[in-house]
């Protein structure tokens, strides 16, 4: 019993001092970076509609694999299993997550009709701790990242060097 509790401890105080989390959601391929807040007892996120975060593989009653990291190291402090949520739009619980998820959000578009947005084109979901934490692993689990659009790694043009190592003589 009192292991169990230091492990919710443990998620809720990791869960409210990071400003990123990864999720895994089930089926999907790999981890993915989210902002989120903590909010009664869950990790608050919103995503999947025009300019917010994509929510792969994360469905109304599925589950999903939280990693938090250490605020003041950076590495990865705790992993659990979580079962989503999604609470309709316009119920006090929906109100709730997003008066909290509207106060975190930065560089919204729009502002104070953000909440009307969400409720028509994106999802709120709350995931909620639904066991023990997940021991750390032995290794890294470094992946590739996954494919985008927005990559622009090319090779430098060839006269760069010479017109940076111009610039320092000057």
């Amino acid at each position: 019993m009192t292991s169990e509790l230091l492990d919710l401890a443990l998620i809720e105080e990791a869960g409210k001092k990071s400003g990123l989390i990864w999720v895994r959601g089930a089926g999907a391929p790999a981890a993915r970076a989210l902002w989120h807040v903590w909010h009664e007892g869950a990790v608050c996120l919103v995503g999947d509609g025009p300019g917010e975060q994509p929510l792969p593989g994360l469905t109304d009653g599925g589950t999903a694999e939280v990693t938090a990291r250490s605020k003041d190291k950076g590495g990865r402090l705790v992993t659990w299993p979580a079962t989503v949520s999604e609470p309709a739009v316009g119920s006090p619980e929906w109100e709730a997550t997003v008066a909290e998820l509207k106060g975190k959000r930065l560089n919204a578009p729009d502002g104070e009709e953000m909440p009307g947005r969400w409720a028509r084109e994106c999802r709120v979901l709350r995931l909620v701790p639904a066991g023990p934490s997940v021991p750390l692993p032995s290794d890294s689990l470094a992946e590739r990242p996954l494919p985008t659009p927005a990559t622009t790694r090319r090779p430098i043009p060839a006269g760069l060097p010479k017109l940076l190592a111009g610039r320092r003589k000057r």
